[in-house]
């Protein structure tokens, strides 16, 4: 990961040092019930206690090997006695323990992800309270369509974030497996219940049907669930660059003291975090066609996955967690002008034309279309609330229409459009 976007918890998680000493981990649990079986002697397993990893030995190692789990191996063997060694990585092939670590890594990090989801919860949390109570103009097609509680944007984001933690954590609970099946996974030399006991140790359930190594459609939908929020974060971007723009003026992000928004327009206060998510969400959905692509190996066994993995893997949850935290100190941040968004409903008369159609339809006996017209009409000639009202109680009328304006004045329309968004929220609540 560049550092521009590096997230140290990530980092360390992914780092090879990391990655070996997961690996030794795996190992010495197999050890562990290996004495435990009354395979290797007793005290086996004591004999590692004091190895270490040294990352420039397995390098160099490497160089004349050409296999990094052997090299890794013979790094650790070499500091006990031939006697012990004989039973390190015994029975297990390389991506035995090269999986059942990489599970744990993952693990690892979706916990971290696990983190950083609910703290975007809470920021939307506070903004749902800070504007429940905010009417504003709703949109379709990008027009204004009619009243809409502001706090409700922030709602469905939350509900979408609330699913994706759901995932989350159904991905740590049952999607992370690990494999001790040896060689094509067929059992060879350690049985399926010896199998289960060193996993329970490890604390990874097992994976049903190896094939050598874990069937990669795991991996393929833990990138499948981070493309999702990743899309999550883009959509309630979109929406915060939008309610950003000049012409809308609706939020605005956070500006800090010193910050510039142009190096020519010293006015600028540019919605440059949110700009930067649409963008890092990109990269982030790019993983999941990589992953789907490792899915597929030849005889269900290769090392094709291995490179893209090492490469992916590292930097799709670093960005994901870089994403969901600046995503969550962008809506602590966020300005919401309350007064000018209450002065563009009243401005924006015509987003309360299907109010006055429900309350003709509701009061006159006359067919649906020769209502709408009515309605349309009005909305479409006049300037402003008042004029609307005006043309349309005129229109009624001559026409013999019951029309109840009071049902378009500031405090109706706030009551009638407030009225049912608690229900909502406590349905939400109550069904998480």
């Amino acid at each position: 990961m560049i550092p521009r976007y590096e997230v140290e918890a990530i980092s360390r998680i992914w780092s090879e040092e990391a990655r070996w000493r997961r690996v030794l981990e795996v190992e010495l649990h197999l050890l562990s019930e290996l004495e435990a079986s009354g395979v290797a002697p007793a005290g086996t397993r004591a004999a590692f206690d004091r190895v270490r990893i040294d990352v420039r030995r397995i390098h160099e190692l490497e160089s004349r090997i050409r296999h990094d789990l052997l090299s890794f191996c013979t790094s650790i063997t070499e500091q006990v006695s031939a006697e012990s060694a004989r039973f390190f990585h015994y029975g297990v092939t390389s991506s035995d323990v090269l999986d059942t670590a990489l599970s744990l890594q993952l693990r690892d990090s979706l916990n971290i992800v696990e983190r950083s989801l609910s703290r975007v919860l809470d920021s939307l949390d506070a903004k749902i309270e800070e504007t429940r109570d905010l009417l504003s103009v709703g949109r379709s097609h990008g027009m204004s369509a009619e009243p809409m509680i502001f706090a409700q944007k922030f709602l469905s984001s939350r509900a979408e974030f609330t699913r994706r933690l759901r995932d989350v954590r159904h991905l740590v609970n049952s999607e992370l497996t690990g494999q001790i099946s040896g060689a094509v996974g067929n059992h060879t030399f350690l049985d399926p219940a010896f199998e289960s006991r060193v996993l329970a140790r490890v604390g990874l359930p097992v994976e049903p049907v190896s094939t050598q190594v874990i069937p990669r459609d795991r991996i393929a939908l833990v990138l499948s669930i981070g493309a999702l929020i990743a899309s999550a974060v883009e959509r309630i971007s979109i929406e915060i660059r939008h309610l950003h723009h000049s012409d809308i003026a609706e939020v605005h992000e956070g500006f800090l003291l010193g910050q510039k928004g142009s190096s020519v327009m010293p006015h600028k206060r540019n919605p440059v975090s949110t700009e930067n998510l649409c963008g890092l969400a990109r990269v982030i959905r790019s993983h999941v066609e990589i992953g789907h692509q490792d899915s597929l190996l030849w005889h269900e066994r290769d090392i094709s996955h291995s490179s893209a993995e090492r490469l992916v893997l590292p930097d799709h949850f670093g960005l994901l967690v870089y994403s969901l935290d600046r995503l969550h100190s962008t809506l602590l941040g966020l300005g919401v002008h309350r007064d000018h968004i209450e002065k563009k409903l009243r401005l924006q008369f015509s987003c309360l034309s299907s109010r006055a159609l429900h309350d003709l339809i509701e009061k006159n006996p006359r067919p649906r279309e020769e209502l709408y017209s009515l309605v349309q009409e009005s909305a479409f000639t006049a300037a402003d609330l008042e004029d609307f009202t005006r043309k349309l109680q005129d229109r009624c009328t001559e026409k013999g229409l019951h029309f109840d304006s009071s049902k378009l004045s500031w405090d109706g329309i706030k009551q009638e459009y407030r009225k049912n968004f608690d229900a909502v929220w406590k349905r939400f609540r109550e069904g998480q």
